[in-house]
């Protein structure tokens, strides 16, 4: 029984990994389309001071990743729960912007952690990273060499969960 355990605790924290990086994801696929059908600039914006603090999808008429009185909220995404980080890098500190090519307006990441311990570090198997490249496309990074963590590129692990990634 012992040995079951720690294996069911680890596909359930691959589970929960999965299933909040999907929805992000599909947060973002949700903007880009929805920016290319009607033709304008649409944001993801995180709703207060983190983005595992929940996000926004809305249509940016004025194009600044404000969210304005007057813009129309696509899809609102609640909180994720108190142990998980999700952060952009520089790019994407607060918002996403899709033009109306489907482009982003710059490129960059995401990075999910479950931070139980607080240590703030991408630990092995406990992260996901998303990269979005120049014309707008999403995809989730890769763990080349089996180890557990992400790589940004080539021999490039990301070992933080939320800077400098």
């Amino acid at each position: 029984m012992s040995m079951a355990v720690p294996s069911f605790t680890d596909a359930l924290r691959n589970n929960r990994l999965s299933t909040y990086a999907n929805d992000f994801l599909s947060s973002l696929i949700l903007a880009r389309s929805e920016a290319i059908k009607r033709g304008v600039s649409v944001t993801v914006r995180k709703s207060v001071e983190q983005w595992e603090d929940g996000w926004t999808v809305f249509v940016d008429d004025n194009a600044d990743g404000q969210l304005n009185a007057d813009e129309m909220i696509i899809h609102s995404h609640g909180a994720l729960p108190a142990t998980f980080t999700l952060r952009g890098n520089g790019n994407f500190t607060h918002f996403v912007r899709y033009l109306s090519s489907g482009a982003s307006s710059t490129t960059g990441s995401f990075m999910l952690c479950d931070n139980k311990d607080n240590n703030d570090l991408a630990e092995p198997y406990t992260s996901r990273l998303l990269i979005i490249n120049n014309v707008g496309r999403i995809r989730m990074a890769e763990d080349a060499n089996a180890n557990g963590l992400y790589e940004k590129s080539l021999n490039n692990e990301v070992t933080t969960c939320v800077s400098g990634f």
